[in-house]
């Protein structure tokens, strides 16, 4: 936790590296993830720096695993997803063996696709010119008169084309002879038949007869592996004329014609060849497909070490065009950011590059001096993280800082439970988280898309403390599924017989009678009696409305103190006494003095005290006295009552309005006087409108004309000194209304921790009294109301999960991120810094598997 408090230390560095060990030594560092380069090219656009063809080879490499990839995927070869140990970058020497290898295993993916997809096109060949042998037979031994009525209508028919068609025996009287009928036949997509069909009709003013009969089967494509559905046809015609229109639009509709012969004897054949070809062709594509299997599961196997691979050289790369060379070219030098206490860890990984390499000149790297601002580096682990992102979405912490997710690991989860406040309800979340918590490993590697589940994962530990402090606060509040738990026994005891609580619907538990009863305090959290009382909901409203005031004072007071922590850091004494302290003393005097007369209030008044002055009923309102002490008024109060708590409390209120008064003109101009004052003892030192003073400017001129020169320059520095003055003036102006209305409105702000409190409490109160009390029923009839139980705690248990747990979890949570972002961090935290970004191959393959 201490590494937390503020961010690390960091430290500008140059690294000197000889450019044999440049790769090897960067690889180490993207293990390690400790350094963030700095661009020393940025003169220069990506095409002139010098690694830039190895970068593309890189790209090349990665082209080449995506065919692959594509290729194994495309059969439905399984990739392990779970690598038990990241491989490391491959040296030099191992590049050039993994480019070749990647290139062989490519060709030889491309060899066997091309050879399978020409076989599966002869493959399709074959089937079509079956189909169509088998699918035309029928064509050909139809009635006879269709044939004669189709001559008929040719114009250019004669007797003897006639006679021949009457006059033959055979069953196929079609023959391609001159003036005689002809056909082709073919197969054409199943969706292009009309059009088809249409076409042909234009083209010969219906003189083409055109048989058509669907395939049962649809047939694969060769290149894509998609179900095609054809259909076979046979178009009959004459002329040779008309025969070449034909064959131009099947060529125009992708239409595939096939021979086929006149004889019956002859199709027959052919039929019997083209089956047996089948056959073997089958018997060829089923090996041929088993090897291509065999390939690819073996290249399957060790597809994710090459990606991985391939991505740590293309970063190194990248990594390496931001290095600068020397002027003798014999030395890479590259600048970063790393952390002071990992500087023996980097030169550790230098070290280590040179000796992979073999290199007898070492690499050494150099602490320089910078006045930037380092980027800012909180280091965390797998319990700490949430917290942090949580504080760095709204602003990275500015270098060297106090950190507040150190306090924010207690606090957020415990106004969470303030607002959430159900013991039931807690538990569900502590199950939910502590079940996330323990198969995290499981979980982060299975690396699921799911945004939602993504987010719950990543503050599993946040949901898990809010779960355990909601339980606290349900048993603070007696609160478990808006019921009591009488854990210890009531405190209050009633002198009430029997008759008496049947007869009256309305009995008055009174304090005041029969002391001896109520000597203690219920032990831990609200009386469970509480739950049966008409003014439970006023109790529990004046309760919660003070706790709200009084941990919102005391948050505010801690964000207000933080700047103490920034103050002594940065050795800003002038503004401990000028800022810090006027703010603490306005912030105490008014506002903590409220919660002050709330704890006097409980503990001065009571039910029967001796004194008659301290009965229940002359407790003066806590509110209305601070109104009234603000606007220097008087309140109007019963007799025998005070409007006071204590004596001498309205000249202690006159001392602390008075004093808090002012602070308010010394947070106003303390500050801009004093670096007035001292700007006027050290006028070579320059002040900026933020107040920070940059280090002393000589002012330097030239002795042109003498004296005058010299007053002139006195002039101009004295004007540019008021320029200044001024604007401190107007920022400390805003600094301080800002401050000063604040107090007030956040302190409003935290009774959002009594209002939805109230509102979750009632909330699960009425689903309990509307929704499972319509199984609890009446006694008689217990086994039907058994069964109506059974379906309404179902109910019941939906919409708790959903409507109190879910959505007003979220509620809750989304107004402590507010209470934390604006009500606390802003009395001290500016998060104006960087964030520190290292070179780590980790950081980089989880943001691209992101992308992806």
């Amino acid at each position: 936790m201490g590494a937390m408090f503020r961010s690390e230390e960091m430290v500008l560095c140059q690294l000197f590296i000889q450019p044999e060990t440049a790769y090897l030594s960067v690889s180490e560092l993207g293990e390690t993830g400790t350094v963030q380069f700095r661009d020393l090219n940025g003169d220069l656009n990506y095409f002139q720096r010098k690694f830039v063809n190895e970068v593309r080879r890189c790209d090349e490499l990665e082209r080449k695993l995506r065919y692959i990839e594509a290729e194994v995927k495309k059969d439905g070869v399984p990739i392990p997803d779970n690598l038990r140990e990241l491989p490391r970058a491959p040296n030099p020497r191992a590049i050039i063996d993994l480019e070749a290898h990647l290139e062989k295993t490519e060709n030889d993916i491309q060899e066997l696709s091309q050879n399978a997809v020409n076989m599966k096109s002869n493959y399709l060949e074959l089937t079509e010119l079956q189909h169509v042998l088998e699918k035309t037979q029928a064509f050909f031994t139809e009635n006879q008169d269709t044939f004669l009525l189709l001559l008929y209508q040719q114009e250019e028919a004669n007797d003897s084309i006639t006679k021949a068609l009457i006059n033959e025996e055979a069953p196929n009287p079609v023959v391609s002879t001159h003036g005689r009928l002809e056909f082709v036949g073919g197969v054409i997509n199943r969706e292009r038949v009309p059009a088809f069909e249409r076409m042909l009709w234009r083209i010969s003013r219906g003189n083409v007869f055109l048989r058509q009969t669907e395939l049962d089967k649809p047939l694969e494509d060769p290149a894509t592996g998609n179900e095609i559905y054809k259909t076979a046809f046979v178009a009959f015609f004459q002329g040779e004329q008309l025969k070449s229109r034909i064959k131009k639009v099947c060529t125009g509709f992708h239409a595939s014609l096939y021979p086929c012969p006149t004889s019956h004897a002859e199709r027959q054949e052919m039929l019997k060849g083209v089956r047996t070809r089948l056959e073997d062709l089958k018997m060829v594509l089923n090996q041929t497909q088993d090897h291509r299997n065999r390939v690819l599961h073996n290249v399957a196997k060790e597809l994710p070490n090459w990606s991985i691979m391939v991505r740590k050289m293309k970063a190194i790369y990248h990594t390496m065009n931001l290095f600068n060379m020397d002027v003798s070219k014999k030395c890479l030098i590259g600048e970063c950011w790393m952390p002071i206490a990992d500087l023996g860890t980097v030169q550790n990984c230098l070290t280590e590059g040179s000796r992979q390499c073999g290199s007898s000149i070492p690499s050494f790297l150099n602490v320089i001096h910078s006045d930037e601002n380092p980027p800012t580096f909180n280091r965390t682990n797998k319990f700490t993280r949430g917290f942090q992102n949580l504080i760095d979405a709204y602003g990275v912490a500015s270098y060297r800082e106090a950190n507040p997710a150190l306090y924010t690991i207690i606090t957020f989860p415990f106004l969470f439970a303030v607002m959430f406040g159900d013991a039931g309800h807690g538990l569900i979340l502590t199950l939910f988280a502590l079940a996330m918590v323990l198969m995290e490993k499981k979980i982060s590697a299975q690396k699921s898309n799911n945004e939602i589940g993504n987010l719950f994962f990543g503050g599993r530990y946040i949901i898990l403390l809010m779960g355990l402090f909601s339980i606290y606060s349900g048993f603070i509040y007696n609160d478990i599924f808006a019921k009591s738990v009488n854990i210890f026994g009531s405190s209050w005891r009633a002198q009430f017989t029997f008759n008496d609580t049947i007869l009256n619907k309305t009995l008055e538990l009174l304090p005041d009678v029969n002391r001896s009863y109520l000597q203690y305090p219920y032990p831990l959290g609200v009386d469970p009696v509480w739950n049966f009382a008409q003014n439970k909901i006023v109790f529990h409203n004046s309760f919660k409305m003070k706790l709200s005031i009084i941990l919102g004072v005391a948050h505010m007071i801690f964000g207000v103190c933080m700047n103490v922590v920034n103050m002594m850091y940065f050795k800003k004494y002038s503004s401990l006494f000028l800022e810090f302290l006027p703010q603490l003393l306005f912030l105490i005097l008014l506002f903590c003095y409220m919660t002050v007369l709330m704890f006097v209030k409980w503990i001065l008044y009571e039910a029967s005290p001796l004194d008659p002055g301290r009965k229940a009923g002359c407790a003066p309102s806590v509110l209305i006295t601070f109104i009234n002490m603000m606007l220097f008024k008087h309140a109007v109060v019963p007799k025998d009552c005070s409007e006071y708590m204590f004596d001498g409390q309205e000249i202690l209120q006159w001392v602390l309005l008075f004093t808090a008064l002012a602070c308010v003109p010394v947070m106003l101009f303390g500050k801009p006087l004093y670096i007035l004052i001292t700007q006027r003892l050290k006028p070579g030192k320059i002040y900026h409108s933020n107040g920070s003073a940059s280090p002393d400017i000589e002012l330097q001129t030239q002795d042109l004309s003498g004296a005058g020169t010299s007053k002139d320059t006195a002039a101009d520095a004295h004007g540019h000194d008021d320029d200044s003055f001024s604007e401190l003036m107007i920022h400390q102006i805003i600094h301080t209304i800002e401050y000063v209305l604040s107090t007030v409105s956040h302190t409003a702000s935290y009774l959002r921790l009594w209002a939805l409190s109230l509102a979750h409490s009632q909330l699960s109160e009425v689903l309990w009294n509307r929704v499972l009390r319509i199984g609890l029923g009446a006694e008689e009839d217990q086994y039907v109301y058994s069964v109506i139980l059974f379906a309404v705690f179902a109910v019941w248990a939906f919409f708790t999960v959903v409507i109190l747990v879910l959505m007003e979890g979220l509620s809750a949570f989304l107004h402590t991120l507010r209470l934390h972002w604006v009500e606390f961090m802003t009395k001290f935290y500016e998060g104006l810094g960087q964030p520190f970004q290292p070179f780590y191959f980790k950081s980089i393959l989880d943001a691209e598997d992101a992308e992806e």
